[in-house]
């Protein structure tokens, strides 16, 4: 079945949905079970706690509690070493640690990403081609572009697999900064299997009374600057500005900017032209919830777009980024990535699918020629 046009346009942003949709469930936390003795107010948070599969909305929030759990067991961990250090702004440091720890298990499918993007920009004169060459023939052209692919090794759809589980990793963090820093007793969450494997010291129990009004974590950076919340320096029309978002989004932008091919940024292939969108689209979805999302996750946002950053740099170098209002540095000059993406060469020409080839067009021509008929009629044609 060939999907149409609409439907391979779509389809993505509404897996994409479905995504946000689940994991946004999924990081609700765990609710205290009756009978545990909070006091109900509205400043007052329940013991964060795993969820229980007990209905088919809890099922996603259990499934995902083990990822919950790692993220936060390596947070508080790292939180407590600094603290037991006196390093100023240790829950931020730990943030920081948190989201190079997540980045570097991820390189080997971040870097898959990138080369499968590089490949596609690379093959892109030669999918141009095909497009010439079946001009008004949708299904040879897309069949011709499917036998390219599988003879170069190239995986459309593998660019999209990252984006796919960044979405789940963003929401997690942000639960865990939301809920894991505002919580007043976020204890069992550090518990595996019965065995505490973190002892957090809570900040809000004084003389051994558990105040609680106060988070356990101190949340709190320079002064008063609290990252378990949003920190806007303007308001707008309601919308907070926020100088990590708009730092965040800055650097979405150089990240992307530098996956654009740099011979072409202007390019109208569909492809090139949807990733210009997306450029623009996802920093300013940045900048609109800078006022509505807690300040850690944007320290976690802008780590983790500095890493992809240098990612990028080793294997596709500086892309489109240069000439910046018509200035490129001496050091963009010519420059050649670290680990280069090299295309598989094609193979013999024996050994390639038909379409790709000349033999495709003399299979179509024979099939085009009308045998000669030697019958009764061509002897009367001859007589006459």
């Amino acid at each position: 079945m060939t999907l149409s046009p609409t439907v391979r346009r779509i389809g993505p942003a509404l897996l994409l949905l479905i995504v946000i949709a689940v994991v946004i469930v999924a990081c609700v936390p765990g609710a205290a079970p009756s009978g545990s003795g909070a006091v109900p107010s509205a400043s007052i948070h329940p013991p964060l706690e795993p969820a229980k599969p007990t209905d088919p909305l809890s099922l996603f929030a259990f499934i995902f509690t083990p990822i919950f759990q790692v993220m936060f067991i390596i947070l508080i961990a790292v939180y407590q070493f600094l603290e037991n250090l006196n390093v100023p702004g240790a829950i931020a440091w730990s943030i920081v640690v948190l989201t190079l720890i997540v980045r570097a298990v991820l390189i080997p499918l971040y870097r898959k990403q990138l080369v499968s993007q590089r490949r596609m920009q690379l093959i892109q004169p030669e999918l141009k081609e095909i497009q010439k060459r079946f001009k008004g023939d949708q299904v040879k052209s897309r069949v011709a572009q499917q036998e390219l692919f599988k003879e170069r090794g190239i995986n459309p759809l593998a660019g999209c697999l990252p984006l796919l589980l960044q979405l789940p990793l963003l929401f997690i963090m942000y639960s865990v900064i939301q809920n894991g820093l505002t919580n007043q007793d976020p204890s069992a969450m550090l518990t595996v299997f019965g065995t505490k494997l973190v002892d957090l010291h809570c900040t809000n129990v004084v003389n051994g009374v558990v105040d609680a009004t106060r988070a356990c974590i101190d949340s709190r950076i320079f002064g008063d600057f609290d990252i378990g919340k949003p920190q806007a320096f303007l308001y707008v029309a309601g919308f907070g500005l926020s100088f990590l978002a708009i730092a965040s989004a800055l650097l979405q932008l150089v990240q992307s900017r530098m996956m654009l091919t740099a011979a072409d940024p202007t390019n109208d292939d569909p492809n090139a032209r949807i990733q210009r969108q997306t450029m623009l689209f996802l920093p300013l979805i940045s900048v609109v919830y800078g006022g509505f999302l807690p300040a850690g996750l944007f320290i976690y946002w802008i780590v983790a777009t500095i890493f992809s950053i240098v990612q990028q740099y080793l294997i596709v170098g500086w892309g489109a980024m240069f000439p910046l209002f018509g200035w490129t540095p001496a050091f963009a000059v010519d420059h050649t990535p670290r680990y280069p993406v090299a295309m598989p060469p094609p193979p013999e020409p024996g050994k390639r699918a038909a379409i790709l080839t000349d033999a495709d067009k003399k299979t179509t021509a024979d099939k085009t020629i009308r045998p000669r008929e030697r019958g009764r009629q061509g002897r009367r044609g001859r007589r006459r």
